[in-house]
């Protein structure tokens, strides 16, 4: 068995491909040869109603796709927060206190359960958890490797350099980057992922091709196993 290739996985921005490349590691690690993997993540804002009446959440239900329901849901996100907004705020909102321990407590729980947890956080990096923390606080009670997923459209390298420079400042280590790409149509596509490539010293771990329109995410679903799989084999594991 391989030693362990635990990772918290944050990004340039929301919704640029997060839970896929956390999904994809964590179908890539959850094999004989690597043994068993799950995702976690500290928080999801936003949930839909399944045709049998239950209230689910599209990060989740992706993990537990990618995990082949290894590790139940119930301990995948301690915080299911029901409408996509910045989570401080709606927490405020309902009442309830995002508390990075029992975030930490919750890591901990899968942690001792597989071989590797691949963790995705919540929007960007500095996504406020509440009135005094931010999601880079949780990274260093976790102190994982990170897997910075680029979201390649106008703006990345500014997005990435600076989230790149907010990383390092706070001691932790960057394990490789991914390049998510959004259309075909950007101008300047491969010279945008050269100039990061030229500008980091972190390794390119892989570039996922926008999906094709059969597996292209339907709105309040998840990611199928094919379109994980489609990711996946973009991928390479950091050495």
């Amino acid at each position: 068995m391989s030693l362990s290739h635990s990772y918290f996985v944050t990004g340039t921005d929301t919704e640029i491909g997060k839970t896929l490349v956390t999904a994809a590691f964590v179908y890539k690690l959850n094999r004989p040869e690597f043994g068993t993997a799950s995702a976690y993540k500290p928080l999801v804002a936003g949930t839909y109603i399944d045709q049998d009446g239950q209230t689910k959440n599209e990060d989740i239900e992706t993990y537990l796709i990618a995990g082949d329901n290894l590790i139940g849901r119930e301990l995948l996100c301690p915080y299911v927060l029901s409408f996509p907004a910045a989570p401080h705020l709606l927490a405020k909102e309902q009442g309830v206190t995002l508390d990075l321990q029992k975030m930490h407590d919750g890591f901990q729980a899968i942690e001792r359960k597989v071989d590797h947890v691949i963790v995705e956080g919540a929007g960007g990096f500095l996504t406020p958890m509440n009135e005094t923390q931010d999601l880079s606080d949780f990274a260093k009670l976790i102190n994982l490797p990170i897997i910075l997923t680029v979201g390649i459209r106008l703006g990345c390298l500014n997005h990435t350099l600076l989230t790149i420079e907010a990383i390092e400042k706070r001691g932790l280590r960057v394990a490789g980057w991914v390049a998510n790409c959004m259309s075909y149509e950007m101008p300047y596509r491969e010279e945008n992922i050269n100039t990061l490539r030229n500008r980091m010293s972190a390794p390119l771990l892989g570039v996922i091709e926008p999906l094709p329109n059969y597996l292209q995410k339907s709105m309040n679903a998840p990611y199928s196993l094919e379109a994980i799989k489609f990711a996946a084999d973009s991928l390479i594991l950091p050495s």
